[in-house]
C-alpha cells in the first residue's frame, strides 16, 4: 500500500510538471516520454504495468487500440497514451469518459489551478497539443475511478487536426480511436439510465447574439449565441418567440442550430462560421428533429430507462412551433440519441428577457 501511495504521488507529481512545462510555445511540451532509470542510462524505467494504447500514422501495424485495467472505487489507473504522426502535425487530443455505460462525456480532469496549467485546454475542453507533441504524443497519466459498484470505465482518445467534437470521432480525426477499460467488479454495467435535465431556460433571441438562446444535450449548460466557434459543436437546438411569416399562436418555437436562422428568419449573429475563421468552409452546425408526442406529463416522468425511447422516431421536421406548457416533445439530436421534452413555463414575447423553459430526458 505504502508503494502505491507513493507511486501516485509521484506521478500526481509528474503530471503538474510536464503541464508546467511549455504549454504555451512551440519550444517544449505537455507531455514526455518516460524517465530513463538512474540505474539503465536511455533505458525507460519499466515501473508497474501500465494500460497502454499506440497509433502510429506511418506503421499501422505497431498500433494497440485498447488496453484494459482493473480498479477499486476512489483509486486511479496508469494509463498511456502513444500517437504518433511524422507527416501530419496533431493540434488537439480529445478524450471522453464513459462510466458504467452512462455515455461518453468530456473528460479533462486535470488540475487546472494555475494560469499556466489552463493553457494546456483548448475552449472546448480538448488538450492543445504544441511543439514536438503535435508529431508524437507520449503520456502517461492516471486515470480516476468513480463511484461505480460493478461495470466498466471507457476512457476514449483521438487525435485531430483542428477543432474536433466530442460526440463525433470522426471529425478532423487524425489518429483514433483508443480505448483503455477500467472494470470495476464483476465488470457488468447496470440497466443504461436516461439523462435528465430540468428547469431548463431558453430566452428570445436578440440580433447581435448576446442571450441565452441555445442548449447543449452534451453538457447540459445553456449558451450564447456568440459565445463563438469554440463551442458550436455543443449547441443542439435554439428557442425563438414569432417568426418571418408565422401565424399567431405559432410564436413559441425550437429549432436544431443548422436550420435556427432560416426559421426564425432573422438572421443571429455568431450563429454560422465567418470567412475569418479557420477552416471556416467545413464548418457544420447540429440538426436535430423534432415532433410533437402524444405522451403527457405523467409518462414523461415515468421514463427511467433508455430504452423506454427506443421507440422514438426522427421526424422530417428540425423545428416545432406552437409550443404550449405541458406539450410534451419528441426529439432525435444530430448523433442519433433520442429523447423528451417537456414545457413547464412560458414566458411569451419577443424582449430578450422573455423565455421558454422545459425538462428534458434523454438517452446517454
Amino acid at each position: 500500500m505504502q508503494k502505491k501511495n507513493m507511486l501516485k504521488s509521484v506521478m500526481a507529481s509528474a503530471v503538474v510538471c510536464l503541464f508546467l512545462s511549455a504549454c504555451s510555445n512551440d519550444e517544449g511540451s505537455i507531455f514526455e516520454t518516460p524517465i530513463p532509470d538512474s540505474e539503465n542510462p536511455g533505458e525507460p524505467d519499466p515501473g508497474p504495468e501500465v494500460a497502454t494504447i499506440i497509433f502510429n500514422a506511418e506503421d499501422p501495424n505497431l498500433n494497440e487500440p485498447s488496453a484494459e485495467a482493473s480498479g477499486e472505487v476512489g483509486a486511479t489507473i496508469p494509463g498511456r497514451v502513444v500517437f504518433t504522426s511524422a507527416e501530419t502535425k496533431q493540434r488537439r487530443l480529445y478524450i471522453t469518459q464513459n462510466v458504467g455505460g452512462a455515455g461518453d462525456m468530456p473528460f479533462n480532469d486535470f488540475d487546472l489551478e494555475s494560469a499556466d496549467l489552463r493553457k494546456a485546454l483548448k475552449a472546448d475542453g480538448s488538450v492543445d497539443l504544441d511543439g514536438a507533441t503535435r508529431n508524437a504524443v507520449d503520456f502517461t497519466f492516471e486515470l480516476p475511478v468513480p463511484a461505480l459498484d460493478n461495470g466498466e470505465i471507457v476512457y476514449s482518445f483521438w487525435t485531430t487536426s483542428g477543432k474536433g467534437d466530442f460526440r463525433d470521432p470522426e471529425k478532423r480525426q487524425l489518429l483514433g480511436v483508443g480505448t483503455i477499460t477500467v472494470t470495476v467488479g464483476n465488470g457488468t454495467n447496470p440497466a443504461a439510465q436516461v439523462r435528465s435535465f430540468e428547469g431548463i431556460q431558453l430566452f428570445a433571441p436578440a440580433a447581435d447574439g448576446t442571450t441565452r438562446s441555445f442548449f447543449s444535450l452534451l453538457d447540459e449548460t445553456v449558451y450564447r449565441i456568440n459565445e463563438g466557434p469554440e463551442f458550436r459543436a455543443f449547441w443542439d437546438f435554439g428557442y425563438y418567440f414569432g417568426a418571418s411569416g408565422v401565424s399567431a399562436g405559432e410564436e413559441a418555437s425550437f429549432a436544431s442550430t443548422a436550420q435556427f436562422n432560416d426559421s426564425f428568419g432573422f438572421p443571429v449573429a455568431g450563429l454560422e462560421p465567418t470567412s475569418e475563421e479557420p477552416d471556416a468552409e467545413n464548418e457544420t452546425l447540429n440538426e436535430g428533429f423534432f415532433m410533437a408526442s402524444e405522451l403527457d406529463e405523467a409518462a414523461f416522468e415515468g421514463v427511467t430507462l433508455a430504452g423506454d425511447l427506443a421507440n422514438i422516431q426522427a421526424s422530417d421536421s428540425q423545428k416545432i412551433n406552437n409550443l404550449a406548457v405541458g406539450d410534451v416533445i419528441e426529439f432525435v439530436d444530430n448523433y442519433g440519441k433520442k429523447g423528451l421534452i417537456l414545457i413547464t413555463d412560458i414566458e411569451e414575447g419577443f424582449n430578450n428577457n422573455d423565455f421558454i423553459e422545459f425538462d428534458v430526458k434523454i438517452q446517454p
